[in-house]
């Protein structure tokens, strides 16, 4: 957990999310999910890509690197905020990827760091749409037990893939990319369907 990237992320990321979540409002439900999916598939599909090394496990935001990494933190974290309030999302598909693009840090050291962002983003979303009244509360409380399990198992799984960091980044990618094919199949259907 790289505490001092995760809140500069995070702070960076809470703005843009505020931002998104009130331009999503004006767009239509189906329009949102279509690009959504497309969404997650341009960044899984970016995911596969090999990179150069493992990342670097020893990165920090010091006084010294705070020139060159604060700027990268505050941009990249701005804009998944952005992305995040505007597809309603606090999940670490686009965190994961953004903070290791912003560091270079490795990606079991981006999935640590981004639970701060998750909960930072996915708090400011939800107060902007409670406060529109477009909450299903009984929902989200059985989407929050199920990410809660999830969490577990997934931590479990992500500690027993740690020694394997190509067949722990293909698999998350390929999560990625799997459900993005489903999010633009059901976006983009109704969409089709109403345009013939």
């Amino acid at each position: 957990m790289k505490w001092r990237c995760a809140a500069a992320f995070s702070v960076a990321g809470v703005l843009g999310a505020l931002a998104g979540s009130v331009a999503a409002k004006a767009v239509d439900g189906q329009s949102l999910l279509a690009l959504f999916g497309v969404v997650m598939l341009v960044v899984g599909s970016l995911m596969l890509r090999t990179r150069r090394g493992d990342g670097d496990p020893e990165v920090r935001l010091t006084k010294a690197n705070a020139p060159v990494l604060l700027p990268w933190l505050l941009g990249i974290g701005f804009a998944v905020g952005l992305f995040s309030g505007f597809f309603g999302i606090g999940g670490g598909f686009l965190i994961v990827p953004g903070l290791m693009l912003a560091t270079s840090m490795p990606l079991q050291m981006a999935i640590g760091t981004s639970l701060v962002a998750v909960s930072a983003f996915g708090a400011a979303t939800a107060a902007s749409y409670a406060a529109s009244g477009l909450i299903d509360w009984p929902l989200a409380g059985l989407f929050i037990l199920g990410g809660v399990l999830g969490g577990l198992v997934g931590s479990r799984l992500g500690q027993r893939l740690a020694g394997r960091k190509r067949a722990l980044t293909i698999t998350f990618a390929g999560l990625v990319i799997l459900v993005g094919l489903y999010v633009v199949a059901r976006g983009a259907l109704p969409l089709l369907g109403a345009n013939t």
